[in-house]
């Protein structure tokens, strides 16, 4: 194998050097989204007031709504046995788990209603 020519080792180095500088200003724009109160404002996620774990009365099944909007699930000794995303439109909840697999359910006073089981929220 030959060694890469002097234009290829540049040409190389200068796409490292330009992948640093992107990371690098992706990073500092971030962090001023995150101190600047002004920005701060309008980019914060939505208040998310479902978050939390949800359980079973017997405690086999269990949902931990997290609030990045993923979600992961636990069924008896199975810890993370459903994984994946999930919205809230007012008190309906919408699963779409990491293998395409969707199901929904619904808040009524502070009870999650899904696939024929109750939830409530772990305190």
């Amino acid at each position: 194998m030959m060694p890469a020519s002097p234009t290829r080792r540049s040409l190389g180095r200068l796409l490292a050097v330009a992948a640093g500088a992107l990371a690098t200003r992706q990073a500092f724009s971030q962090e001023r989204i995150m101190t600047n109160p002004m920005t701060a404002q309008n980019e914060r996620a939505p208040a998310r007031p479902y978050v939390g774990m949800w359980v079973t009365a017997d405690g086999h099944v269990r949902h931990e709504l997290l609030p990045n909007g993923r979600y992961d699930e636990a069924r008896g000794n199975r810890k993370s046995a459903y994984q994946g995303r999930y919205t809230v439109t007012g008190t309906h909840i919408d699963y779409v788990d990491d293998t395409g697999f969707t199901a929904d359910g619904d808040f009524i006073d502070d009870v999650l209603h899904h696939g024929g089981m109750v939830l409530r929220r772990e305190r």
